[in-house]
């Protein structure tokens, strides 16, 4: 059984400036974005791509700033739409409030899927062929997200057995051993999520397939790391003994599932 290390959520501070470790998180999410994307650049179907356009470095650069709009705006209405609406009805102002916290990752994907249709439209790409680029992308920003959570102290596990060699007890959790549920999803949403897509996209495949691995990789994924996550403590366990997080998973399972099936029945590739 492990203590908590007690990490300081603030990484530096410049007089009554803070810069937290969180928010660090994100912008190596965002670096990890541009490096991955050039990279992306020379898979098949974008490297040999020429109508409308070549894709270049631009796009990425492009994408990424439509891509941090769409999670931070997506993440904060997921939030207070799937997780507070009744406390946000009751407090408007408070919607705007994201330093106090509370960011939905369901709705940072809704986020950056409008961003991405937002980009293909302008761009007249085939707005699939953008989130097949994107997808593969992801995982390990999520997985830096996932290390700004562990910092924070916060999303912690369901308690654990105390012979359970990495169960840890977590400040404002009790004096039970805890599952440290955010390095799970560390390992499983971020690295065997990044490891498993990057190399089935890196070949040729149907237009959509990507991103149906993608949504129902990470539902699968989540929806067992669930179970040994502690749900909010406003929500509880929902219909079926599930988390809220677990029910926002189902329809992305059959959503990225039929997308793939779908996509793998059309005749044309790419």
């Amino acid at each position: 059984m492990l203590m908590y290390p007690q990490i300081d959520p603030v990484a530096v501070r410049l007089g009554p400036l803070a810069v937290h470790w969180y928010g660090l998180t994100y912008m190596v999410a965002f670096g990890l974005f541009y490096w991955l994307g050039n990279l992306r650049l020379a898979h098949q179907p974008y490297a040999s791509m020429t109508e409308p356009a070549p894709w270049t470095r631009r796009d990425v650069e492009d994408m990424l700033f439509y891509g941090v709009l769409g999670v931070i705006v997506g993440g904060r209405l997921g939030y207070v739409l799937f997780y507070k609406p009744a406390y946000y009805a009751a407090h408007l102002p408070e919607i705007f409030a994201v330093w106090q916290g509370g960011m939905s990752f369901h709705g940072g994907m809704l986020g950056v899927i409008a961003a991405a249709l937002w980009w293909a439209h302008t761009r007249r790409r085939h707005w699939l062929l953008v989130t097949d680029f994107v997808a593969p992308c992801m995982p390990l920003g999520l997985a830096s997200g996932r290390i700004g959570n562990f910092i924070n102290g916060e999303l912690w596990g369901r308690v654990a057995d105390p012979s359970l060699p990495w169960a840890m007890i977590f400040p404002g959790a009790g004096a039970q051993p805890r599952h440290p549920s955010q390095i799970y999803e560390f390992l499983l949403e971020g690295l065997v999520l990044f490891a498993l897509l990057w190399l089935y996209a890196r070949k040729p495949r149907k237009t959509g397939q990507v991103s149906g691995a993608f949504l129902a990789g990470y539902g699968v994924l989540r929806f067992g790391v669930e179970f040994f996550r502690e749900p909010d403590a406003f929500l509880g366990f929902q219909a079926l003994g599930l988390s809220r997080g677990q029910w926002l998973c189902v329809p992305m399972i059959l959503i990225g599932a039929l997308m793939w099936l779908w996509a793998s029945r059309r005749k044309v590739e790419g």
